[in-house]
């Protein structure tokens, strides 16, 4: 590609975590899980919600405007974060800033919502604003009108893999010359009856009942473990920004033929396109951590560390995941992860699930490669890297 470098300049997220970064990277140093038991469907489940204090935080923007109190969570999480993004970012933004905001599920809350109504009313009618609230343009279009700007606003849903295509779609953007800057990310609200339901049916939903009932990257494991979590996460990436937080150096993507349910087969093939095309032009033992998708059950876990073996072989980096921490936030996890990779190079510290062997750091951290993958097959790879 051209010379251009592509920066992160900023960043926004929300999350089991918080939404400040002091506190975000203060909940990573400890070896606390941040799940909950929630009782739905009339079980208790486990769930990583966000704190009382993120919801009042949210919550703020549905008292602005009267047409905010019809919209998903999913977008008002989207509208969060792309509003922090912007605002800690350390340079001005045209209003022509392009947006690429993905979910997996969208707004889940609301349709499961308007469906039950549908389904209970005699006359199968449903209210005006079901299908305007409930589409999945509807996050990047209200991002777009809350921060005025009149450049492009996709959304899209690549499953558990969209927000890192959505960086790469803003990578590709900005390289072109068509945009000078980019708001990418994702945004989920899965904690829904139904979307509960469904991860049960597929028997991957966690029923550990131990000090750490998502044991992500736990090789070890006997059941799976995946919990889900929301959040959401947006990052402002600019053209040859002089001073930004992390370039981005490698992206790639992968898909593979659907077979099964998840379509990733044993050793991930998808995967490993992914991570490979990301190591284009990147010494293979320059890498210094992978961040996994990882979501904690017991065949994808297992595949994925297969596909890091094979593209990595006796090379293979600190590997590590936030999934045990975050829950599996689906379309958003990817963002997530993002985030968690500029902290470990703003503070030069590995940070891994504390349920696995150690791995010790013995060098700084400069690079760090991140993966997702989801049902389809759908992979994605970037490289985050600091001077």
């Amino acid at each position: 590609m051209n010379s251009i470098e592509i920066g992160i300049t900023g960043w926004g997220s929300i999350s089991a975590l918080g939404f400040d970064k002091k506190l975000i990277w203060e909940n990573y140093l400890n070896s606390n899980h941040l799940f909950t038991k929630q009782n739905i469907n009339g079980k208790e489940e486990w769930m990583a919600k966000l704190s009382q204090q993120s919801n009042l935080a949210v919550n703020k923007i549905i008292e602005e405007k009267n047409a905010y109190r019809n919209l998903d969570p999913s977008v008002l999480y989207a509208i969060f974060t792309a509003r922090e993004a912007v605002k800690h970012c350390n340079h001005p933004i045209d209003t022509d800033l392009g947006i690429n905001i993905g979910s997996s599920r969208g707004a889940t809350t609301l349709f499961e919502n308007y469906h039950s109504q549908f389904l209970s009313s005699i006359q199968n009618e449903t209210y005006a604003q079901a299908s305007p609230s409930t589409t999945l343009g509807n996050i990047a279009s209200w991002v777009a009108t809350d921060l005025n700007t009149n450049g492009p606003a996709i959304s899209h849903s690549i499953t558990c893999s969209t927000a890192l295509h959505a960086i790469i779609n803003a990578f590709v953007w900005l390289k072109s010359g068509y945009a000078n800057h980019f708001l990418a990310g994702g945004s989920e609200a899965p904690l829904t009856p139904f979307t509960v339901a469904q991860m049960k049916a597929l028997k991957i939903y966690s029923s550990i009942e131990e000090s750490y009932p998502c044991k992500a990257m736990d090789l070890r494991k006997t059941q799976s473990s995946m919990i889900l979590g929301e959040g959401a996460a947006n990052f402002l990436l600019s053209a040859n920004a002089e001073k930004p937080l992390a370039k981005i150096t490698g992206i790639g993507y992968g898909v593979e033929s659907i077979k099964n349910g998840a379509s990733l087969s044993a050793n991930a093939e998808c995967m490993q396109k992914a991570m490979q095309k990301a190591l284009t032009n990147h010494d293979i033992n320059s890498v210094d951590v992978i961040i996994l998708h990882s979501p904690g059950t017991l065949l994808g876990d297992i595949a994925e560390m297969r596909a890091i073996e094979a593209v990595f072989k006796t090379g293979i980096p600190l590997l590590t995941c936030n999934k045990w921490k975050t829950g599996h936030t689906f379309g958003a996890s990817g963002a997530l992860s993002i985030e968690m990779a500029l902290l470990m190079l703003q503070h030069n510290q590995f940070i891994a699930p504390p349920y696995i062997a150690p791995q010790k750091q013995t060098k700084n951290i400069k690079k760090i490669m991140i993966n997702a993958v989801g049902f389809g097959g759908n992979a994605a790879s970037v490289i985050l890297e600091i001077d």
